[in-house]
């Protein structure tokens, strides 16, 4: 329950923020509780991220503005783990180095600037910039479908704590109502398939000889899954970082191995023909 000290804040920050959002943000508490906000963060022009819609939840303490909240970034990205507390100065991980006088959009404005830089930390994941456009282009199917879980309109939340793939979308669609209506309208009209986020052919659009590139939602050729590797401490822990020698070390073990025996079976023969 929140202090009166927190409730009287965030009702001011709220009204400031609905009256004079930041650039590419969006944020309101949910109706039943003061505490638990949520974000919408439009992926800024000129960025892997562009016109994606990214969803998350700001959980604040009972004594807020004297203790950070909690955030995470439900939608994937290719850059946040889905779900995950993040690590960030602005978070709860760093409850010491919180200045009072941050308010939810200070919080806000420093999570996308955190997401628009490479800089990594606990709860970020390796991505390519392939895979997060790739990302950005099934967020509005994701938010609205629970990432292919939709059940139809009367579905319930599944699950409580933190929202996951799996819940229908249902969490989405009652604390952002109208844009859920935009991203059903949008869906629609681009033929985005509910359950798995990919464009479906044009029934009406003659059949095509072409040998050109198919486009739509698909996942970037020879690409991960878009979680891509943890970061535990700042460092990726994945394919991309490591070695040639160390991703192929069958191959040089059996080389290492067929070239000492050649050697062996030549020095034998050539001891042999001595005198």
């Amino acid at each position: 329950m929140a202090s009166r000290a927190a409730n009287k804040r965030l009702t001011r920050e709220y009204k400031a923020i609905s009256e004079n959002p930041p650039p590419f943000i969006v944020a309101h508490p949910s109706e039943t509780n003061i505490l638990e906000w949520h974000y919408i963060l439009t992926g800024p022009p000129d960025t892997p991220y562009q016109n994606g819609q990214y969803w998350g939840t700001l959980i604040f303490p009972p004594n807020y503005p004297f203790a950070p909240p909690a955030i995470r970034m439900h939608t994937p990205s290719g850059r946040f783990q889905p779900s995950s507390r993040l690590c960030l100065s602005i978070s709860d991980f760093h409850p010491k180095s919180f200045n009072p006088a941050w308010e939810v959009s200070t919080i806000l404005i420093g999570l996308l600037s955190f997401m628009t830089s490479e800089e990594m930390t606990t709860g970020s994941v390796g991505g390519t910039e392939a895979e997060r456009k790739w990302a950005a282009l099934r967020t509005r199917w994701w938010n609205n479908t629970g990432g292919g879980s939709f059940k139809g309109e009367g579905s319930t939340v599944s699950q409580k704590g933190n929202i996951k793939a799996g819940d229908g979308g249902v969490k989405f669609r009652t604390e952002w109502p109208e844009l859920e209506a935009e991203n059903w309208k949008w869906m629609k009209e681009n033929r985005i398939d509910a359950a798995t986020g990919n464009v479906t052919p044009d029934p009406d659009a003659p059949p095509s000889n072409s040998c050109g590139p198919v486009t739509g939602l698909r996942r970037p050729s020879g690409s991960q899954a878009i979680a891509g590797a943890v970061v535990e401490g700042g460092r990726a822990v994945g394919e991309e970082g490591r070695s040639w020698v160390a991703r192929h070390k069958l191959l040089v073990a059996g080389s290492v191995i067929f070239t000492y025996v050649l050697i062996a079976r030549l020095l034998g023969e050539g001891s042999g023909l001595s005198v």
